[in-house]
Parts: C-alpha cells; structure tokens; sequence
C-alpha cells in the first residue's frame, strides 16, 4: 500500500479497493494503521489520499515477473521506430535495473539475450516529437508546430495545446486544442515536419476522450476506451 500510494500523487480508496481485491472497509483500517505507525498519510475529503512531500521509503524490490514484463517492454519498444521513447525508455530502464539484486540481474540478462519481438510490417512510421509532446501535455505548455496534412499534402504552421495521445496501427496521434482553427483537432506525430515547446501556459480545458471519442467508427478504439457508444474523430 505504502508503493501504490507512493507512485500517485493522490489515490482514492476504491482504486487501492480495487487493486488488492479487498473492501472498502479493509482500506480504511490499514490506512489507520499506516498513520498509527507514523507514515504521513494526507487526507483530502472526498479525493483520496497521498503521501506527504519528501517522504521515502525503502527501495522497491521487484519480483520476477515484473523484470521480465519490464524486459518484454523494453523489445516492444525498441520495435515502436519511435527514437525519442526508446532513449528515455532505455535510461529509465537503467535507474530501474540499478537496484536488482545479482541474481535478478543474471536472469534479466538471460531474459533478455533469449526474448525477440518480430514483425512483418513493412510500414516505417517514425516520429521524434512523441516525449515533447507528452512534457508539453503534463505542463500544459503550448507546443508550435509545422504540420503537413496527410490528405493534400498541405504545410500549415500552428500553435496547439496537447490534451491526449494515443496509438492506432502504429501510428501515434495528438489530440490538441488548435488556436488556428479554435477547436480541438487530431495530428499525426510522424506529419509534423517542426516541432517547438513554447514557454507559454495554456489552461486546463478539462478535456474528455471518451466524449471525444462517442461517435468514432473505429469499433477498436471504443472497446480499447470501454464506449459503450462512439465518438467523433477531430479532423
């Protein structure tokens, strides 16, 4: 419970209900029991809880399973033909391996010289804007780009403030508010031929993808959403 609450900002008490598979009512005692044991647990009325700032716990120590999960996801990434997510991936991946026991290094590696991810598709989308677009959208920060629509061919330059990002057949896609057109809009990573990170702030238009998503044709992407009914895709 101290690990899930540590990596979240603020966590309710049916998400943590949720993970251990126990009731509401078990949660509420260990929470008890945490703040009785001296562990800074902060209670926001009817938002959940969280840890108080600067508090540290012991270093994680991870089980097999999740080295090996880890290693697969490392392969599967490497194959994603995104450069900017693989480089962050493989440093973060580093930190994380850093604190493996020697065994667990041993079989990690062994995982790792024997595991292959393999793909027949011949389409190469590649993109290098998918990490500043991802600390754009976190900072709510405004990001100008040059984009060439992939219908005509046409090169536009506007500034957007990123709300979402998803992946469909590859191809990683931004959904952003467009002070050009002054509605939100859908783009592409790999037709972005510039891409700049603004210092400026953009406010929180509390965005919702799966209203954004209501009347999408894509069957997939509304059962990958839980819609029970589909959305409409900017253009």
């Amino acid at each position: 419970m101290l690990t899930l609450l540590k990596s979240k900002r603020l966590i309710t008490a049916s998400e943590m209900a949720e993970k251990f598979g126990v009731s509401l009512r078990t949660i509420y005692r260990d929470i008890r029991k945490l703040v009785e044991a001296g562990v800074p647990v902060i209670t926001e009325e009817g938002k959940g809880y969280s840890l108080m700032e600067g508090y540290t716990i012991s270093p994680v120590q991870f089980q097999q399973e999740e080295v090996n999960a880890l290693i697969t996801a490392e392969k599967i990434i490497a194959k994603s033909k995104n450069q900017s997510l693989i480089q962050h991936f493989g440093n973060a991946l580093v930190k994380i391996k850093s604190t493996f026991r020697g065994s667990m290094h041993i079989k990690s590696e062994r995982l790792a010289t024997n595991l292959f991810v393999l793909s027949t598709s011949k389409k190469r989308v590649e993109n290098k804007s998918l990490s500043s677009l991802q600390m754009a959208m976190t900072n709510f920060l405004v990001v100008k780009i040059k984009y060439q629509k992939v219908n005509t061919g046409e090169i536009s330059e506007r500034e957007i403030e990123p709300v979402s990002i998803y992946s469909y057949d590859d191809i990683w896609i931004v959904i952003a508010w467009c002070q050009l057109r002054n509605d939100f809009r859908s783009f592409r990573l790999d037709k972005m031929l510039e891409h700049t990170v603004l210092s400026k702030q953009f406010e929180d238009r509390k965005f919702d993808i799966r209203a954004f998503f209501a009347a999408c044709p894509e069957e997939s992407i509304r059962n990958d959403l839980n819609l029970k009914s589909p959305s409409k895709m900017g253009k």
